[in-house]
C-alpha cells in the first residue's frame, strides 16, 4: 500500500510549498517482505530495521514476564536471531491480522519453548542485529507504569508510543528540510497537548512571526499529524476502514 503523497504547491506546516511530491522510503510491509527473503544482506538489514522499531516493546514485555535486565537484553537479541536463522517471518500473512500481534504471539512461543536452549548461549554470541543498549533500555523500563499494566498491554502501549515518535521525527525531518525546525520545536506541544495553551503571541515574538501566522502554521501541523498517523497506519492493514480501528486501539492503549 503506497504512502500519500503532497500536490505541488500545497502548504507545507510552515506555510511554505514542499518541493514536490514526497513518498516515505519504506513501510513496514515491504520490510517485512524483504526480512522473510532468507539470510541475504538485504534480509539482515531489513530484519535489523524491525529491531529498531519494535525491540522496546517486546523487551518491555519481557521485562515485565519476569525476566531480569541482562536476560532480557539477551531474550530480544535472540529472539530477532532466531527470526533470521528460521526464516520465520516467510509464514506471516498480512492479510490473517496485525503484525505486532504475531510478532509478540512469536515471542511468547520463543519465551516458553527456547528459553533453556538460548541461555546457553554466552552474551554476544551468534548474529547481533541490533546494538541494543542495555542500559538504556533499563532505564526506560524504570519509567513503565508499574501499576495494573499487564505484559500485553504494557506490549501495546509501548507500540502505540513508539508509533507517535516515529511520526514526530518525520515532521521534524520534513520541517528541518524546509527550514522550519525551530518553528515545529515550538509548536510541537500542539500535537500531544492542548492547543489552547501554546502560547501563539509568543511564539510569534520569538520567531519574528504575527501570532496569526502561527496559528495558521499550528493548524497545518495539526493536520499533517494526523496524515502521516493515517499513513503509518495504513502499512500494517488491508483495509481503509481498518485505520480508524488502529487509531482506536492506539488510544486505548495510551490511555
Amino acid at each position: 500500500m503506497s504512502s500519500p503523497r503532497r500536490d505541488h504547491g500545497e502548504d507545507a506546516p510552515g506555510g511554505r510549498p514542499e518541493p514536490g511530491p514526497r513518498r516515505f522510503s519504506t513501510t513496514r510491509w515491504s520490510v517485512i517482505r524483504a526480512a522473510s527473503r532468507g539470510t541475504t544482506p538485504e534480509a539482515h538489514e531489513a530484519l535489523a530495521t524491525l529491531c529498531g522499531l519494535y525491540w522496546y516493546p517486546l523487551y518491555a514485555f519481557t521485562r515485565r514476564q519476569g525476566h531480569g535486565p541482562e536476560d532480557a537484553h539477551d531474550l530480544v537479541q535472540g529472539f530477532f536471531t532466531r527470526l533470521l536463522e528460521k526464516n520465520d517471518l516467510a509464514a506471516v500473512d498480512r492479510q490473517r491480522g496485525r503484525f505486532r500481534a504475531w510478532l509478540l504471539s512469536s515471542l511468547k512461543h520463543f519465551l516458553a519453548n527456547e528459553w533453556d536452549r538460548e541461555r546457553t548461549q554466552k552474551r554476544g554470541g551468534g548474529q547481533t542485529l541490533l546494538s541494543i543498549d542495555a542500559e538504556a533500555a533499563e532505564g526506560r523500563y524504570q519509567h513503565e507504569p508499574s501499576h495494573d499494566l499487564t505484559p500485553e498491554r504494557l506490549y501495546e502501549r509501548r507500540w502505540a508510543l513508539t508509533l507517535l515518535e516515529h511520526v514526530m521525527s518525520t515532521l521534524e525531518d520534513e520541517c528541518a528540510r524546509l527550514g522550519r525546525q525551530e518553528l515545529f520545536e515550538k509548536l510541537r506541544g500542539t500535537l500531544t497537548a492542548d492547543a489552547g495553551k501554546v502560547p501563539y503571541a509568543q511564539v510569534a515574538e520569538a520567531l519574528g512571526m504575527s501570532e496569526g501566522a502561527v496559528k495558521t502554521a499550528a493548524h497545518r501541523l495539526r493536520g499533517r499529524f494526523r496524515e502521516v498517523l493515517r499513513s503509518e497506519i495504513a502499512q500494517t492493514v488491508e483495509t481503509p476502514e481498518e485505520i480508524d480501528d488502529e487509531i482506536r486501539l492506539l488510544l486505548v492503549s495510551l490511555g
